[in-house]
Protein backbone atom coordinates (compact mmCIF):
# COMPACT_ATOMS: atom_id res chain seq x y z
CA UNK A 1 0.00 0.00 0.00
CA UNK A 2 1.31 3.46 -0.90
CA UNK A 3 1.71 5.12 2.48
CA UNK A 4 1.96 8.61 0.97
CA UNK A 5 -1.47 8.30 -0.59
CA UNK A 6 -3.34 6.27 2.01
CA UNK A 7 -1.70 7.97 5.02
CA UNK A 8 -2.00 5.10 7.43
CA UNK A 9 -0.35 5.16 10.85
CA UNK A 10 0.69 2.59 13.41
CA UNK A 11 -0.71 1.82 16.84
CA UNK A 12 1.29 1.12 19.96
CA UNK A 13 1.96 -2.45 18.89
CA UNK A 14 3.44 -1.29 15.59
CA UNK A 15 0.55 -2.75 13.60
CA UNK A 16 -0.57 -0.77 10.58
CA UNK A 17 -3.69 1.16 11.59
CA UNK A 18 -6.29 2.61 9.25
CA UNK A 19 -8.33 5.48 10.56
CA UNK A 20 -11.03 7.77 9.25
CA UNK A 21 -10.76 10.48 6.60
CA UNK A 22 -12.29 13.69 7.95
CA UNK A 23 -11.83 17.17 6.56
CA UNK A 24 -8.98 15.89 4.34
CA UNK A 25 -7.05 14.55 7.36
CA UNK A 26 -6.48 11.12 8.85
CA UNK A 27 -8.24 10.60 12.16
CA UNK A 28 -7.58 7.45 14.21
CA UNK A 29 -9.95 8.18 17.08
CA UNK A 30 -12.16 5.42 18.42
CA UNK A 31 -12.04 3.24 21.51
CA UNK A 32 -12.10 0.00 19.51
CA UNK A 33 -10.03 -1.57 16.75
CA UNK A 34 -11.09 -4.24 14.28
CA UNK A 35 -8.79 -6.64 12.47
CA UNK A 36 -8.58 -6.55 8.67
CA UNK A 37 -7.76 -10.03 7.41
CA UNK A 38 -6.38 -11.41 4.17
CA UNK A 39 -8.93 -14.16 3.37
CA UNK A 40 -6.45 -16.19 1.32
CA UNK A 41 -3.97 -16.56 4.17
CA UNK A 42 -6.22 -16.04 7.18
CA UNK A 43 -3.66 -13.56 8.52
CA UNK A 44 -4.39 -10.13 9.96
CA UNK A 45 -2.82 -7.54 7.65
CA UNK A 46 -3.82 -4.35 9.46
CA UNK A 47 -6.31 -2.89 11.91
CA UNK A 48 -9.02 -0.28 11.44
CA UNK A 49 -10.34 2.19 14.00
CA UNK A 50 -14.06 2.12 14.84
CA UNK A 51 -15.83 5.47 14.70
CA UNK A 52 -18.10 6.18 17.64
CA UNK A 53 -20.77 8.90 17.65
CA UNK A 54 -18.23 11.65 18.37
CA UNK A 55 -16.18 10.71 15.30
CA UNK A 56 -19.35 10.57 13.17
CA UNK A 57 -20.29 14.00 14.53
CA UNK A 58 -16.90 15.34 13.47
CA UNK A 59 -17.27 13.93 9.95
CA UNK A 60 -20.77 15.33 9.52
CA UNK A 61 -19.65 18.70 10.93
CA UNK A 62 -16.85 18.83 8.34
CA UNK A 63 -19.37 18.04 5.60
CA UNK A 64 -21.72 20.75 6.88
CA UNK A 65 -18.94 23.36 6.83
CA UNK A 66 -17.96 22.41 3.30
CA UNK A 67 -21.48 22.33 1.90
CA UNK A 68 -22.22 26.03 1.22
CA UNK A 69 -19.05 26.58 -0.77
CA UNK A 70 -19.38 23.30 -2.65
CA UNK A 71 -23.07 23.84 -3.38
CA UNK A 72 -22.21 27.19 -4.96
CA UNK A 73 -19.34 25.79 -7.00
CA UNK A 74 -20.39 25.79 -10.68
CA UNK A 75 -21.16 22.29 -11.99
CA UNK A 76 -18.51 22.69 -14.70
CA UNK A 77 -15.85 23.17 -12.01
CA UNK A 78 -17.13 20.14 -10.12
CA UNK A 79 -16.91 18.17 -13.38
CA UNK A 80 -13.33 19.32 -13.87
CA UNK A 81 -12.43 17.72 -10.54
CA UNK A 82 -14.14 14.52 -11.66
CA UNK A 83 -12.05 14.55 -14.85
CA UNK A 84 -8.86 14.74 -12.80
CA UNK A 85 -10.18 12.12 -10.36
CA UNK A 86 -10.88 9.77 -13.23
CA UNK A 87 -7.34 10.16 -14.57
CA UNK A 88 -5.84 9.49 -11.13
CA UNK A 89 -8.01 6.40 -10.69
CA UNK A 90 -6.69 5.08 -14.00
CA UNK A 91 -3.11 5.69 -12.88
CA UNK A 92 -3.68 3.78 -9.62
CA UNK A 93 -5.92 1.00 -11.00
CA UNK A 94 -3.42 -1.76 -10.24
CA UNK A 95 -2.85 -0.48 -6.72
CA UNK A 96 -6.59 -0.31 -6.01
CA UNK A 97 -7.07 -3.82 -7.41
CA UNK A 98 -4.23 -5.14 -5.26
CA UNK A 99 -5.89 -3.74 -2.12
CA UNK A 100 -9.20 -5.33 -3.12
CA UNK A 101 -7.52 -8.70 -3.65
CA UNK A 102 -5.63 -8.47 -0.37
CA UNK A 103 -8.65 -7.61 1.78
CA UNK A 104 -11.51 -9.25 -0.12
CA UNK A 105 -9.72 -12.20 -1.75
CA UNK A 106 -11.14 -11.94 -5.27
CA UNK A 107 -8.84 -12.70 -8.18
CA UNK A 108 -7.00 -9.77 -9.74
CA UNK A 109 -9.00 -9.78 -12.98
CA UNK A 110 -12.23 -9.65 -10.99
CA UNK A 111 -10.88 -6.83 -8.83
CA UNK A 112 -9.93 -4.83 -11.93
CA UNK A 113 -13.35 -5.59 -13.41
CA UNK A 114 -15.23 -4.13 -10.45
CA UNK A 115 -12.93 -1.11 -10.48
CA UNK A 116 -13.74 -0.50 -14.15
CA UNK A 117 -17.47 -0.65 -13.48
CA UNK A 118 -17.05 1.95 -10.76
CA UNK A 119 -14.94 4.08 -13.06
CA UNK A 120 -17.85 4.23 -15.52
CA UNK A 121 -19.85 6.23 -12.96
CA UNK A 122 -16.99 8.70 -12.53
CA UNK A 123 -16.94 9.09 -16.31
CA UNK A 124 -20.66 9.89 -16.23
CA UNK A 125 -20.01 12.52 -13.57
CA UNK A 126 -17.59 14.27 -15.91
CA UNK A 127 -20.66 15.38 -17.89
CA UNK A 128 -22.71 16.41 -14.86
CA UNK A 129 -23.04 20.03 -16.05
CA UNK A 130 -25.33 18.86 -18.85
CA UNK A 131 -27.42 16.70 -16.54
CA UNK A 132 -28.05 19.55 -14.07
CA UNK A 133 -29.36 22.10 -16.57
CA UNK A 134 -33.00 21.67 -15.61
CA UNK A 135 -36.00 22.42 -17.85
CA UNK A 136 -38.09 25.40 -18.91
CA UNK A 137 -41.46 25.53 -20.65
CA UNK A 138 -43.27 28.65 -21.82
CA UNK A 139 -47.05 28.72 -21.70
CA UNK A 140 -47.43 25.50 -19.74
CA UNK A 141 -50.86 26.97 -18.94
CA UNK A 142 -52.66 30.22 -19.71
CA UNK A 143 -50.05 32.92 -19.00
CA UNK A 144 -48.03 30.37 -17.01
CA UNK A 145 -44.41 29.42 -17.60
CA UNK A 146 -42.84 26.50 -15.71
CA UNK A 147 -39.29 25.51 -14.98
CA UNK A 148 -37.42 22.95 -12.91
CA UNK A 149 -34.14 23.30 -11.06
CA UNK A 150 -31.92 20.79 -9.30
CA UNK A 151 -30.74 21.57 -5.77
CA UNK A 152 -28.37 19.44 -3.66
CA UNK A 153 -29.76 18.10 -0.39
CA UNK A 154 -26.76 18.79 1.83
CA UNK A 155 -24.89 16.08 3.75
CA UNK A 156 -25.63 12.59 2.45
CA UNK A 157 -24.20 9.23 3.53
CA UNK A 158 -23.33 5.89 1.96
CA UNK A 159 -23.05 2.52 3.72
CA UNK A 160 -21.39 -0.05 1.49
CA UNK A 161 -20.79 -3.85 1.62
CA UNK A 162 -17.64 -5.95 1.60
CA UNK A 163 -18.18 -7.66 -1.74
CA UNK A 164 -17.35 -4.68 -3.98
CA UNK A 165 -14.87 -2.50 -2.08
CA UNK A 166 -14.38 -0.04 -4.96
CA UNK A 167 -17.38 -0.38 -7.27
CA UNK A 168 -20.30 0.17 -4.89
CA UNK A 169 -18.78 3.24 -3.17
CA UNK A 170 -17.95 4.63 -6.63
CA UNK A 171 -21.60 4.16 -7.56
CA UNK A 172 -22.53 6.50 -4.70
CA UNK A 173 -20.23 9.33 -3.76
CA UNK A 174 -19.05 10.63 -7.18
CA UNK A 175 -22.66 11.29 -8.26
CA UNK A 176 -23.66 12.82 -4.95
CA UNK A 177 -20.59 15.06 -4.92
CA UNK A 178 -20.89 16.06 -8.57
CA UNK A 179 -24.48 17.16 -7.87
CA UNK A 180 -23.27 19.52 -5.11
CA UNK A 181 -23.80 17.45 -1.97
CA UNK A 182 -21.16 16.65 0.62
CA UNK A 183 -20.66 13.03 1.59
CA UNK A 184 -19.86 10.71 4.50
CA UNK A 185 -18.97 7.14 3.52
CA UNK A 186 -19.03 4.14 5.85
CA UNK A 187 -17.32 1.30 3.94
CA UNK A 188 -17.30 -2.28 5.15
CA UNK A 189 -14.86 -2.69 8.01
CA UNK A 190 -13.56 -5.82 6.27
CA UNK A 191 -12.31 -3.92 3.18
CA UNK A 192 -11.50 -0.30 4.14
CA UNK A 193 -8.31 0.43 2.21
CA UNK A 194 -9.58 0.97 -1.34
CA UNK A 195 -11.93 3.77 -0.28
CA UNK A 196 -9.23 5.49 1.78
CA UNK A 197 -6.94 5.46 -1.24
CA UNK A 198 -9.71 6.89 -3.43
CA UNK A 199 -10.26 9.67 -0.87
CA UNK A 200 -6.63 10.73 -1.23
CA UNK A 201 -6.98 10.67 -5.00
CA UNK A 202 -10.03 12.94 -4.76
CA UNK A 203 -8.01 15.30 -2.59
CA UNK A 204 -5.21 15.25 -5.15
CA UNK A 205 -7.78 15.99 -7.88
CA UNK A 206 -8.66 19.23 -6.10
CA UNK A 207 -11.74 18.35 -4.05
CA UNK A 208 -12.08 20.84 -1.18
CA UNK A 209 -11.61 19.58 2.36
CA UNK A 210 -14.77 18.28 4.00
CA UNK A 211 -16.68 17.53 0.82
CA UNK A 212 -15.85 13.81 1.10
CA UNK A 213 -15.31 12.05 4.41
CA UNK A 214 -14.92 8.44 5.53
CA UNK A 215 -15.82 6.93 8.89
CA UNK A 216 -14.76 3.34 9.41
CA UNK A 217 -16.47 0.99 11.81
CA UNK A 218 -19.28 -1.46 12.35
CA UNK A 219 -22.87 -1.35 13.55
CA UNK A 220 -22.12 1.33 16.13
CA UNK A 221 -20.90 3.63 13.37
CA UNK A 222 -23.89 2.91 11.13
CA UNK A 223 -26.35 3.62 13.94
CA UNK A 224 -24.67 6.95 14.67
CA UNK A 225 -24.95 7.95 11.00
CA UNK A 226 -28.60 6.93 10.77
CA UNK A 227 -29.45 8.85 13.95
CA UNK A 228 -27.67 12.05 12.94
CA UNK A 229 -30.13 14.86 12.32
CA UNK A 230 -27.95 16.63 9.76
CA UNK A 231 -27.65 13.66 7.40
CA UNK A 232 -30.32 14.25 4.76
CA UNK A 233 -30.16 11.01 2.78
CA UNK A 234 -28.70 7.52 3.06
CA UNK A 235 -27.77 4.95 0.42
CA UNK A 236 -27.20 1.38 1.59
CA UNK A 237 -26.21 -1.91 -0.02
CA UNK A 238 -26.09 -5.12 2.02
CA UNK A 239 -28.15 -7.99 3.34
CA UNK A 240 -31.94 -7.81 3.31
CA UNK A 241 -32.47 -7.79 7.12
CA UNK A 242 -30.03 -4.90 7.51
CA UNK A 243 -31.50 -3.10 4.49
CA UNK A 244 -34.94 -3.27 6.09
CA UNK A 245 -33.56 -1.97 9.39
CA UNK A 246 -31.71 0.88 7.68
CA UNK A 247 -34.82 1.87 5.74
CA UNK A 248 -37.05 1.87 8.83
CA UNK A 249 -34.60 3.78 10.99
CA UNK A 250 -33.53 6.42 8.47
CA UNK A 251 -36.95 7.06 6.93
CA UNK A 252 -38.50 7.46 10.39
CA UNK A 253 -36.31 10.52 10.92
CA UNK A 254 -37.26 12.04 7.56
CA UNK A 255 -34.20 10.99 5.59
CA UNK A 256 -34.40 9.96 1.96
CA UNK A 257 -33.35 6.31 1.83
CA UNK A 258 -32.15 3.93 -0.85
CA UNK A 259 -31.67 0.47 0.64
CA UNK A 260 -30.68 -2.46 -1.55
CA UNK A 261 -30.83 -5.95 -0.06
CA UNK A 262 -30.35 -9.55 -1.10
CA UNK A 263 -31.45 -11.57 -4.09
CA UNK A 264 -32.09 -15.09 -5.31
CA UNK A 265 -31.40 -14.97 -9.03
CA UNK A 266 -32.64 -17.75 -11.28
CA UNK A 267 -31.54 -19.05 -14.66
CA UNK A 268 -34.23 -21.00 -16.50
CA UNK A 269 -32.72 -23.62 -18.80
CA UNK A 270 -35.13 -24.65 -21.56
CA UNK A 271 -35.21 -28.02 -23.39
CA UNK A 272 -33.82 -26.46 -26.57
CA UNK A 273 -30.97 -24.66 -24.75
CA UNK A 274 -27.36 -24.98 -25.83
CA UNK A 275 -26.20 -26.87 -22.75
CA UNK A 276 -22.50 -26.19 -23.30
CA UNK A 277 -23.21 -22.46 -23.52
CA UNK A 278 -25.48 -22.61 -20.47
CA UNK A 279 -22.77 -24.39 -18.47
CA UNK A 280 -20.14 -21.81 -19.45
CA UNK A 281 -22.44 -18.95 -18.52
CA UNK A 282 -23.33 -20.49 -15.16
CA UNK A 283 -19.70 -21.09 -14.25
CA UNK A 284 -19.06 -17.37 -14.18
CA UNK A 285 -22.50 -16.32 -12.96
CA UNK A 286 -22.63 -18.75 -10.04
CA UNK A 287 -19.00 -18.96 -8.95
CA UNK A 288 -17.45 -15.67 -10.00
CA UNK A 289 -16.22 -13.67 -6.99
CA UNK A 290 -16.87 -16.87 -5.00
CA UNK A 291 -20.61 -16.31 -5.40
CA UNK A 292 -20.43 -13.23 -3.16
CA UNK A 293 -22.51 -11.03 -5.46
CA UNK A 294 -26.12 -9.94 -5.04
CA UNK A 295 -26.68 -10.62 -8.75
CA UNK A 296 -24.99 -14.03 -8.78
CA UNK A 297 -27.07 -16.79 -10.34
CA UNK A 298 -27.72 -19.12 -7.43
CA UNK A 299 -30.54 -21.23 -8.89
CA UNK A 300 -30.68 -23.10 -12.19
CA UNK A 301 -34.27 -24.10 -13.02
CA UNK A 302 -34.18 -26.92 -15.57
CA UNK A 303 -37.25 -27.66 -17.66
CA UNK A 304 -37.18 -31.45 -17.79
CA UNK A 305 -34.98 -34.13 -16.22
CA UNK A 306 -32.92 -34.60 -19.37
CA UNK A 307 -31.93 -30.95 -19.30
CA UNK A 308 -31.07 -31.15 -15.60
CA UNK A 309 -28.98 -34.28 -15.99
CA UNK A 310 -27.02 -32.79 -18.88
CA UNK A 311 -26.51 -29.48 -17.07
CA UNK A 312 -25.29 -31.09 -13.85
CA UNK A 313 -22.90 -33.36 -15.75
CA UNK A 314 -21.55 -30.41 -17.70
CA UNK A 315 -21.04 -28.34 -14.56
CA UNK A 316 -19.26 -31.19 -12.81
CA UNK A 317 -16.81 -31.59 -15.70
CA UNK A 318 -16.07 -27.86 -15.83
CA UNK A 319 -15.66 -27.49 -12.07
CA UNK A 320 -12.97 -30.17 -12.10
CA UNK A 321 -10.96 -27.93 -14.45
CA UNK A 322 -11.52 -24.82 -12.32
CA UNK A 323 -8.61 -23.51 -10.28
CA UNK A 324 -9.34 -22.13 -6.83
CA UNK A 325 -6.56 -20.23 -5.10
CA UNK A 326 -5.35 -16.90 -3.77
CA UNK A 327 -6.39 -13.92 -5.86
CA UNK A 328 -2.77 -13.06 -6.52
CA UNK A 329 -2.36 -16.30 -8.50
CA UNK A 330 -2.81 -15.28 -12.16
CA UNK A 331 -4.11 -18.78 -12.95
CA UNK A 332 -6.82 -18.74 -10.27
CA UNK A 333 -10.46 -18.63 -11.38
CA UNK A 334 -11.90 -18.13 -7.90
CA UNK A 335 -10.55 -16.95 -4.57
CA UNK A 336 -11.64 -17.46 -0.94
CA UNK A 337 -14.71 -16.34 0.95
CA UNK A 338 -14.43 -13.09 2.90
CA UNK A 339 -14.07 -14.54 6.42
CA UNK A 340 -13.91 -17.69 8.48
CA UNK A 341 -17.37 -16.95 9.89
CA UNK A 342 -18.88 -16.54 6.45
CA UNK A 343 -17.29 -19.76 5.25
CA UNK A 344 -18.87 -21.59 8.16
CA UNK A 345 -22.23 -20.00 7.33
CA UNK A 346 -22.05 -21.14 3.69
CA UNK A 347 -20.95 -24.62 4.77
CA UNK A 348 -23.98 -24.71 7.04
CA UNK A 349 -26.24 -24.04 4.08
CA UNK A 350 -24.68 -26.87 2.07
CA UNK A 351 -25.05 -29.26 5.00
CA UNK A 352 -28.68 -28.24 5.50
CA UNK A 353 -29.40 -28.82 1.81
CA UNK A 354 -28.08 -32.37 2.09
CA UNK A 355 -29.97 -32.94 5.33
CA UNK A 356 -33.23 -31.77 3.72
CA UNK A 357 -32.86 -34.16 0.80
CA UNK A 358 -30.91 -32.40 -1.95
CA UNK A 359 -28.24 -34.34 -3.82
CA UNK A 360 -24.74 -32.88 -3.55
CA UNK A 361 -23.63 -33.42 -7.14
CA UNK A 362 -20.40 -31.44 -6.66
CA UNK A 363 -18.88 -31.26 -3.18
CA UNK A 364 -16.33 -28.49 -2.61
CA UNK A 365 -16.48 -28.57 1.18
CA UNK A 366 -13.13 -30.26 1.74
CA UNK A 367 -10.99 -28.20 -0.60
CA UNK A 368 -7.43 -27.54 0.63
CA UNK A 369 -5.08 -25.05 -1.03
CA UNK A 370 -1.39 -25.80 -0.56
CA UNK A 371 0.31 -22.92 1.21
CA UNK A 372 -3.05 -21.39 2.17
CA UNK A 373 -4.24 -23.91 4.72
CA UNK A 374 -5.55 -21.15 7.01
CA UNK A 375 -7.40 -19.37 4.21
CA UNK A 376 -11.18 -19.27 3.91
CA UNK A 377 -11.52 -21.40 0.79
CA UNK A 378 -14.56 -23.35 -0.28
CA UNK A 379 -14.79 -25.16 -3.59
CA UNK A 380 -17.82 -24.81 -5.89
CA UNK A 381 -20.81 -26.85 -4.77
CA UNK A 382 -23.80 -27.98 -6.83
CA UNK A 383 -26.96 -29.11 -5.05
CA UNK A 384 -29.30 -31.04 -7.36
CA UNK A 385 -33.02 -31.82 -6.94
CA UNK A 386 -33.57 -28.84 -4.67
CA UNK A 387 -37.20 -28.23 -3.64
CA UNK A 388 -38.92 -24.90 -2.97
CA UNK A 389 -39.35 -25.68 0.73
CA UNK A 390 -35.61 -26.14 1.35
CA UNK A 391 -33.63 -23.53 3.26
CA UNK A 392 -31.00 -23.38 0.51
CA UNK A 393 -33.70 -22.24 -1.89
CA UNK A 394 -35.60 -19.87 0.37
CA UNK A 395 -32.57 -17.93 1.66
CA UNK A 396 -29.67 -16.14 0.01
CA UNK A 397 -26.48 -18.19 0.47
CA UNK A 398 -23.92 -15.68 -0.86
CA UNK A 399 -21.30 -18.26 -1.65
CA UNK A 400 -20.16 -20.64 -4.43
CA UNK A 401 -23.26 -22.83 -4.20
CA UNK A 402 -25.58 -23.45 -7.15
CA UNK A 403 -29.01 -25.00 -6.57
CA UNK A 404 -30.46 -27.04 -9.45
CA UNK A 405 -34.23 -27.42 -9.56
CA UNK A 406 -36.33 -29.55 -11.89
CA UNK A 407 -39.72 -28.55 -13.29
CA UNK A 408 -41.97 -29.98 -15.99
CA UNK A 409 -42.69 -26.85 -18.05
CA UNK A 410 -41.66 -23.28 -18.79
CA UNK A 411 -44.84 -22.05 -17.08
CA UNK A 412 -43.89 -23.94 -13.92
CA UNK A 413 -40.40 -22.41 -14.06
CA UNK A 414 -41.80 -18.87 -14.29
CA UNK A 415 -44.26 -19.53 -11.47
CA UNK A 416 -41.37 -20.73 -9.31
CA UNK A 417 -39.35 -17.59 -9.95
CA UNK A 418 -42.27 -15.21 -9.45
CA UNK A 419 -43.23 -16.88 -6.18
CA UNK A 420 -39.82 -16.31 -4.58
CA UNK A 421 -39.50 -13.33 -2.26
CA UNK A 422 -36.06 -12.49 -3.64
CA UNK A 423 -36.53 -13.69 -7.24
CA UNK A 424 -35.63 -10.32 -8.72
CA UNK A 425 -33.05 -11.30 -11.33
CA UNK A 426 -33.80 -13.92 -13.97
CA UNK A 427 -32.33 -15.06 -17.27
CA UNK A 428 -33.75 -17.67 -19.64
Amino acid sequence: MNMDIAKTSADASGEELLGHYIDASLDVRGSRRLAVTNPASGEVVRAVAVADSSVVDAAVAAAIRAFPGWRDTPPAKRAAIMFRFRALLEQHADQIAALITEEHGKVTDDALGEFRRGLEVVEFCCGIAEVLKGEHMRNAGPAIDSWSEFHPLGVVAGITPFNFPAMVPLWMYPLAIACGNTFVLKPSEKVPSASLLCARLLEEAGLPAGVFNIVNGDRETVEALLAHGDVKAVSFVGSTPVAESVYRTASASGKRVQALGGAKNHAIVMPDADIDNAVSALMGAAFGSCGQRCMAISVAVCVGDDVADALVAGLASKIVEMKVGPGTDPQADMGPLISREHRQKVLGYVDSGVAEGAELAVDGRHLQIEGCEKGFFLGPCVLDKVRPDMTVYREEIFGPVLCVMRVASADAALELVNAHEYGNGTCI
